[in-house]
Order: C-alpha cells, then structure tokens, then sequence
C-alpha cells in the first residue's frame, strides 16, 4: 500500500496521522512561528504567522490546513517572510511597548518573535486609547493592552477547564478579550488557577507580584520571615535556570532563600503529612458513621472555589481539612510564634507555590490568626525565581542546603502531593498503615498515578470494597459531578486539582506548561518519592511530636480549630441587576433571570430571550417586568429565575416556555 506524502521545501515526507500541515512542518525540524496555536487546545487559526505557500493553492494558515497526498509545500519563501514580519509589526503596532518593565519581558513570545524575524522598525503609529489595566483579583493582573486575540486563554478557559470567563467582545478594531460584561476579573467566577496566565504568549494575563511583600519583609529587621516550600516547586523552579524540566532543587532553594536572608526555611511536605492524616481520619469516621459520601478532597484551593460558585449543593462533601499551605500558616501563627516569643504579626509567613490560587486562599478571611493572615505572602515558582535572579545568585552554583526543624521534615506520601492522585495516594498508604498496622510496609498505589484527566480504582479497607477517583482539570471534575449526581457512578472518596497533570501543571510554574514537561516533573516527583526513608504520614516522627506537643493529641478541640475550616456559598459573579423591560408598576411581578457566568453557559440568555418574547406575545408588559441579574446563589442545575420571593432552579432553554407559563403567568394571576 502506498503510503500518502507531501513536499516541504523539497523534502518527501509521510502524512501518517497528522491532522495539519503544521504538524508535519515541525516534524522536520523546522519551527514555524504561532501564537494562536496550541497543540493541547482546538485549531483557531486567527494569528496567520503560520502561513505557507502551496502549490496550485496559494497561501494557507499550516495549522488549520489538513495535509493532502501529493502538496507541494514551501515554508520560507519571500511572500511569506514579508507578510510575517507585516503581521508582527501590527500586532506591535497595536501593543503596548513598554517591554523593560514588563513582567514578560525576555520571556515575551511577541518580543522573541519580532528578534527573530528582524522587526527593528515599526510603520504603524502606536494604540489610540490606553484601556484600563485589572488589578481587582488576588492571583491575576490583566492588561488589555497588551493583548494580541490569539484566543489561548479563551480556549484554555472554556475547553480544559469548563469555566469560560474569558470570551470575545465586539468586533473589527474594537474587539478584545474580556470577562462577561466587561466585569472586573474578582467580580466573575474566575477560579484563580491561572491556567489562562500559562498559556497566555505576551503580558496581558499574568501573575499579580507578591516580590516586593517579600522583600519588604526580609528587610524589616522587626519580622521574623519564614519560607515553606511546596512539593512541585522543587521540580520546576531549575526550569528558570537553564535546567531540564524535572531536576530536583530542593536544597539549592533552600540555600538561596537563606542566603537571601530568611530567617527559617521549612517544607511544606510536614503539613502536607499532616493533611493526610486529618484527612483520612475524617473519611474513615464519614465511613463507620454513614456521613456524607464521598469525601471531596480539599487541597486545591481552584477546586475548593469552584464547588463553593457551582455546586452549593455539595459544600457538604468537601473535606474539612485546610489545605497543607493553610495548616501550615496556622500552625506557625498560633504555636510557633509563641514558641520562639513572637506575636502573630511579627511573624511572616511566606510560602512559595506553584499556584495561583493559592494567593487567593492566603487572603480568605477564615485563615486568621489575631487578626492577621495566617500566610501573609503568596510567591509562586517564578516569582521565587526572579527574586533569586535580582539577588544576584548563581542558583546552578549553590551548593544544597536542608530545612530547619521542626517543621522541615515530610515523608515520600506528602512530597507527591505535587501530582495529581499523589493525594488520593497518600491517604491510601496511612489507610494502609493505620488498619493493617506497623507490618505494613511500602505502599506504592500504581492506578492513582499518571495525567490523564480520570483515574479510577478500587481499595480493600477492613473487608470492604472502596471505589476511589481522582481528577484534574475543573472541566472533567464537572463531568464527574455530573454523573455521581445522575446517580450513574459512586465513589467513596474522590480527589480533584483545578489544573492539568496536578500542582506540577499549575498557573505559577515555569512558563513551557505543556504534557511533555509535566510528565517529566511527575516522573522526578515519584523518582523522589522511591529514595525516601519515610513513606508514610504516620511514620514521621516530627508530625506525632507536633500533634502531642502543639495540638494535645489527635481529634482534639485544638486540633480540629487549627487544622479545619468551612465552606460557604459564594456568588459566581456581582453586580447591578439589568432592566429587560421599561414598564414599572406597583402591582407587577418582578421576574430575575440570573446571566452570571454559571448560569449563561448554560442558557440563561437564550432563557432570557423567550421571556422577553412572551412577555409581549401574551400581553403582559403591564403585569411582568422582567430583569437580568448577576447571581441568585442557586444555579447549581440549569438556569436560576427568581420571580418575586420564589427562586426556581433547573430552567433551560427547553423548558422556559413551560416555566413561563406554569409558574411566572401565575404570580402574575393572568391565566395563558
């Protein structure tokens, strides 16, 4: 059989399963220019920097165009050359330029690529009007102007996490990206996971700088600072440093925060220990006392939001454990603070993550301490890196350095929390450890393990069968809900990380996020798991002293007040109700459809829209007047319409003519 081919630049090669020419371009070796391509997201094709000339056809964009037997392709020809340094140029033209003190600056694709194909003047006069820049939200900065539409945070957004709170608005010159009503970012239902500012190319998305806090901070010769240092930092930060994804770091980190300064240095790993303790002790008690089942894991600060926005409904189900960061910050502020005479508020937490929205959990007003935020200061994997980088360390140089004790010590269970199934993974080896006793030796838990989006098992526990999930990404998390919700899967316990492949994948990492580099720091997570002497929780000796010594033991009042919080309902998204029709009157019935985030992906405007039409296909402009509102706090199923004091749930596009007629003409006493 013959096999289908195509020529690049005089080069035969097989198409196999390429969807696009694109693909095959890069096969061989040579790196077309894109920003609106993504290999993880669908084909958009808005950029055009991709374009290739083909025989008998012309120019086409190469990642939207499929490859067929017998093309003729060139890649680098004049036309294409001009056209792609045109397109650079009124992509700067329309782009702010302030590129020294801009965040993304050196790492900035559009900058990259202009170097690259010569653009050292520009023909186009600069923007007309400098848009207002977002600095509303704990974790992400957005800065309309310096975006470019390629569409990367639109698509990441609704396609990998479900959310959607970036889209398009208006058109031709006057279009941008934006949230829903050109909202704030903190007034929408953004979950804070950043994994718009991974994949965005140029400086409109990025993380909110906690650098100057810090270096404040280790300034202050008032404050003692002290660092914790999550697991999938250790993996990643060597990234920013020439180093291949996945290298180990963990004591040059740890060096050159003490070089820098830091009073103590300690690991998250410890707190992490202690979650899975908490936390499997919660879901055994839930097991033997017929509580709420299943158990949610609470470690994902992205997740945790989400349930509270979405799902109201299964608040309940969430753990109660803080999660390692806010266990640790507690511990520090009500213990260790004492221990060493200090106040509260003359200790400074600082921890380095690998989230974004982790930065949003340190600023929950629960996680306080004498008025004062248990962690203070919030610095992700890149944020760490550039004030390494201002220090003037040789980071490659240093020589490791360990944690300080007491809180510097964790077992190979809490270091593969960096993973997604690390936590689901842990809790089954105490489970494990704490049925089965001391005989019991190494658990390595293999179907917890990997980056696909669901993973399912099944564990013994004291003769009973236990189905166990664990799921990354909020969009599959949305899928399973779902069906645990049709009735149509049970699960026992289930853990959930907003972002893909866990916290390796997280919206502060270093900036090349894609599989191929998460797989290689979850590889150097669990190599590091299988070198440590301490595998298990309960078997870390430092945790027990702590518990005896700090919490007066385990489920103890102590305990539980410092190690476990609440949830509540929030609203997905603020503001002023919207007025649909203009009539007002004492007698009529107000009718509130909710368009916040949640509810318009699901059909709230075409809702909306048939409102609109019965109202006047029936007659009744005088007896209803109808409004758009921004959040009823009840749109966990459907679409939310709040007629008069009555809230009614579940409404689609379907079934709105129904509603209308069963349950809004009755309020208004005119029969239809």
């Amino acid at each position: 059989m013959q096999t289908s081919r195509v020529i690049i630049d005089g080069q035969s090669v097989a198409i196999g399963n390429a969807k696009n020419i694109l693909e095959l371009v890069r096969r061989i070796g040579i790196e077309l220019p894109t920003f609106c391509y993504h290999s993880e997201l669908s084909v958009y094709g808005a950029c055009r920097l991709c374009l290739v000339e083909v025989e008998n056809v012309g120019l086409v964009a190469s990642c939207s165009t499929p490859p067929t037997d017998g093309m003729v392709i060139r890649t680098n020809t004049e036309r294409t050359r001009r056209l792609r340094r045109m397109i650079l140029e009124l992509l700067l033209a329309n782009h702010d330029r302030e590129c020294p003190t801009c965040s993304k600056n050196t790492t900035c694709k559009l900058q990259k690529l202009a170097k690259q194909y010569g653009v050292d003047e520009i023909r186009f006069g600069k923007r007309d009007i400098k848009l207002p820049i977002d600095h509303s939200s704990c974790s992400i900065v957005k800065d309309p102007n310096k975006c470019i539409l390629c569409g990367d945070c639109v698509r990441v957004c609704k396609e990998v996490q479900g959310l959607g709170i970036w889209d398009f608005a208006h058109r031709g010159s006057k279009t941008l990206v934006t949230t829903a009503f050109g909202k704030d970012l903190a007034d929408v239902a953004c979950i804070n996971c950043g994994q718009c500012v991974a994949v965005c190319p140029t400086g409109a998305l990025t993380v909110k700088s906690e650098v100057e806090q810090a270096w404040a901070a280790i300034h202050d010769p008032g404050k003692t600072v002290v660092v914790q240092i999550a697991p999938a930092v250790r993996v990643a930060l060597g990234e920013e440093f020439g180093l291949a994804a996945g290298s180990a770091v963990t004591g040059k980190i740890v060096a050159a925060l003490k070089k820098m300064g830091v009073d103590k240095v300690f690991d998250t790993l410890f707190t992490a220990d202690l979650t899975t303790i908490e936390e499997s002790m919660e879901f055994l008690s839930r097991l033997e006392n017929e509580g709420r089942l299943p158990l949610f894991t609470s470690c994902c600060p992205g997740w945790v939001k989400y349930c509270e926005q979405t799902h109201a409904d299964m608040i309940d189900h969430l753990s109660s454990c803080r999660s390692p960061q806010q266990m640790f910050g507690s511990l520090i502020k009500k213990h260790y603070a004492k221990k060493i005479g200090k106040t509260p508020a003359e200790v400074v937490c600082i921890s380095v993550m690998p989230c974004t929205a982790k930065k949003f959990e340190a600023k929950r007003p629960e996680f306080t301490t004498e008025g004062v935020y248990d962690v203070d200061i919030v610095l992700t994997t890149v944020e760490m890196a550039q004030m390494i980088k201002e220090f003037g360390i040789v980071f490659n140089e240093l020589e490791p350095a360990g944690f300080d004790n007491p809180l510097g010590m964790g077992s190979g269970g809490a270091l593969i929390f960096g993973a997604s199934g690390g936590v689901m993974e842990s809790v089954v080896r105490y489970i494990a450890g704490y049925t089965g006793g001391h005989e019991v030796g190494r658990i390595d838990f293999y179907p917890a393990r990997g980056i696909q989006g669901l993973k399912e098992a099944e564990v013994a526990v004291n003769d009973r069968k236990l189905k166990v999930a664990v799921v990354n990404g909020i969009n599959n998390a949305e899928r399973l809900i779902q069906r645990l919700k049709t009735g149509e899967i049970m699960y026992h316990i289930v853990e959930v990380m907003a972002c893909p492949g866990g916290c390796i994948g997280g919206g502060g990492q270093p900036d090349i996020n894609n599989t191929s580099t998460r797989i290689q720091r979850l590889n150097s997570i669990y190599q590091l798991d299988a070198i440590e002497q301490v595998h298990k929780a309960q078997d870390n000796v430092y945790v027990n002293k702590i518990i005896n010594e700090w919490l007066k033991g385990f489920d103890t009042r102590t305990a539980h007040h410092d190690l476990h919080t609440s949830y509540v309902h929030r609203r997905r998204i603020s503001g002023k109700p919207m007025q649909i029709t203009d009539l007002s009157g004492e007698d009529m019935v107000e009718v509130a459809v909710c368009i916040g985030t949640g509810c318009y992906l699901r059909g709230s405007y075409d809702v909306l829209n048939q409102f609109t039409d019965l109202v006047r296909q029936c007659g009744l402009e005088k007896y209803i007047k109808l409004n758009g509102t921004f959040c009823l706090e009840h749109c966990d199923q459907g679409v939310s319409v709040k007629v008069g004091d009555e809230i009614i749930t579940g409404v689609t596009p379907q079934n709105a003519a129904k509603v209308f007629k069963t349950r809004i003409a009755v309020h208004a006493n005119v029969p239809i």
